[in-house]
């Protein structure tokens, strides 16, 4: 099996497991915190906590795509990576009932969770399909927005999952990705490390090498809008200040 397959089966295994346990977190010292807490660190409200189901609070990602995403109501959006829905199931408050939400997620068990809360919280327009980002499930220029939080660095291959992204989007649609980066070299032990991949730090790519795969995947425009410091593990030294949560824009 390729390295790209073995890590990517890691990562679906790891986070199977985190559906069935209902929380986890990012490789972040914030893990300590409660889920809600955790939530307000990566830029999520009280208000849009309390709006939303306890279960999707699950301690994942490293910012709030849909509080820059600026959506508006009657748009189409595309989550990659879903998860358990948070970011889906605030989406669909803001573009209302003539729009509507698709997230994908390449867990089975990930989909099953977030289509369970949407039939129990009464959403009618979400959808969520089983897929990998590298290979979208998803019609050609039929998407407004694409967000994602903190789901881009989980695969090997950033230049496929950016061609997709750009393929599925309408001309002059746009996306808004959270994700982490890393500034200067990352130890070539933690890069090879499967637990570190699953927890978004071995695949995370230079700032500047990951913004030139946006453009050479077809974007315009692309800007960091927001970046600051990843709260890195504790127990690596080696890593401190060299991982950064950025919030990044582009244009079809």
């Amino acid at each position: 099996m390729k390295q790209g397959k073995k890590i990517k089966k890691f990562v679906k295994e790891r986070y199977r497991k985190i559906a069935s346990k209902g929380n986890s977190c990012c490789s972040s010292s914030a893990c300590n915190l409660d889920l809600a807490e955790q939530a307000k660190s990566m830029g999520y409200t009280e208000q849009e906590i309390s709006s939303v189901s306890g279960e999707v609070v699950m301690g994942l990602g490293c910012g709030n795509p849909t509080a820059l995403a600026e959506l508006k109501e009657g748009e189409t959006v595309l989550d990659l990576g879903s998860g358990g829905g948070l970011d889906v199931f605030l989406a669909a408050k803001k573009v209302g009932e003539k729009g509507r939400v698709i997230g994908v997620d390449m867990t089975p068990e990930m989909v099953e969770k977030a289509e369970a809360i949407g039939r129990r919280g009464n959403y009618k327009n979400v959808e969520f399909k089983v897929g990998e980002i590298e290979n979208l499930p998803i019609e050609d220029n039929s998407i407004d927005v694409i967000i994602s939080n903190c789901v881009i660095n989980l695969t090997p291959d950033k230049l496929a999952t950016f061609k997709e992204t750009f393929r599925v989007l309408k001309p002059n649609g746009r996306i808004l990705i959270s994700d982490l980066v890393t500034k200067g070299k990352i130890p070539e032990d933690v890069r090879e490390s499967f637990d570190a991949w699953a927890g978004c730090i071995a695949g995370a790519m230079e700032k500047q090498e990951y913004l030139n795969t946006i453009t050479k995947a077809g974007f315009r425009d692309v800007a960091v809008i927001a970046e600051h410091t990843y709260s890195e593990p504790k127990t690596d030294d080696r890593l401190a200040g060299k991982i950064i949560s950025v919030q990044v824009k582009a244009y079809k």
